[in-house]
C-alpha cells in the first residue's frame, strides 16, 4: 500500500493548487473594492455621529458623495500588505493570524489618518475628525488610540469577512461587467473631486 504523505505536505500541497487556480485580480477589481470599503466607511462614520453620538447628520466623506475615500485607501493597504498573509490559508492556520492582522492594520490605518490628516489640512484648512481632541489619548486632534483599536478591529472584519465576500461579487459579475462598473465609479470620483475641489470654491 502507498505511504501516506505527512499532513503538513498534504496542506502545502492544497495551498499551491489554489494560488495557481485562484483567478489573478485586475486593476478593475482593486476599483471596485475600493469604491465599496469607501461607501462602507461613510456608513460607519455616519452611524457613529447619528446613532452613537448622537451630534445629527452631517457628511463625513470630504468629497459630495457617500463615501470616504481614506476607507477606500485605507483597504488597499490592508489587501497589499496584510491580506496575503491569510488569503489561501484556511481553518485555525487563518484564524490564530487574527492578533497579527490586528496590529498590522491598526498601526497601517493610523499612519494612513496621519498622513491624510496633513493633507487635508493643506488642501482645505482642515480635517473632519478634529474631534479627536476630546479623547484622553490624542496627538494635536490628528489620530488617537480609541479609533485606531476600531481600525484594527474593522482591518479584521474587512479582510477576513468582506473581502472573500467581494471577490466572489467580482468573479459572479464576471470580467466585462466589473470593468464596466469600475469605469463607472472612476467618472463619479473625478466629477465629485472637481466638484469639490473646483467648481465649490469658485
Amino acid at each position: 500500500m502507498p505511504r501516506e504523505l505527512p499532513r503538513n505536505i498534504i496542506d502545502c500541497s492544497r495551498r499551491e493548487c489554489t494560488m495557481k487556480n485562484r483567478k489573478k485580480n485586475t486593476i478593475y477589481d482593486y476599483i471596485v473594492w475600493f469604491t465599496l470599503y469607501s461607501v462602507i466607511g461613510w456608513c460607519y462614520e455616519v452611524f457613529l455621529e447619528v446613532v452613537v453620538y448622537r451630534w445629527g447628520f452631517s457628511n463625513r466623506g470630504v468629497l459630495f458623495g457617500p463615501y470616504c475615500p481614506v476607507y477606500g485607501v485605507g483597504a488597499m493597504i490592508f489587501l497589499l500588505l496584510v491580506y496575503p498573509m491569510i488569503r489561501d490559508r484556511k481553518g485555525k492556520d487563518k484564524l490564530i493570524r487574527i492578533p497579527l492582522v490586528f496590529l498590522l492594520c491598526m498601526i497601517s490605518a493610523t499612519a494612513l489618518e496621519l498622513a491624510t490628516s496633513y493633507i487635508l489640512e493643506f488642501l482645505m484648512g482642515s480635517w473632519p475628525w478634529q474631534t479627536y481632541v476630546d479623547y484622553r489619548i490624542n496627538f494635536q486632534g490628528r489620530i488617537a488610540l480609541s479609533p485606531s483599536i476600531r481600525f484594527g478591529l474593522g482591518g479584521v472584519i474587512f479582510l477576513y469577512l468582506l473581502q472573500p465576500l467581494f471577490e466572489r461579487l467580482c468573479d459572479r459579475l464576471g470580467e466585462k461587467r466589473v470593468r464596466r462598473i469600475a469605469c463607472i465609479f472612476v467618472l463619479i470620483f473625478l466629477v465629485d473631486a472637481v466638484y469639490t475641489f473646483v467648481l465649490s470654491k469658485s
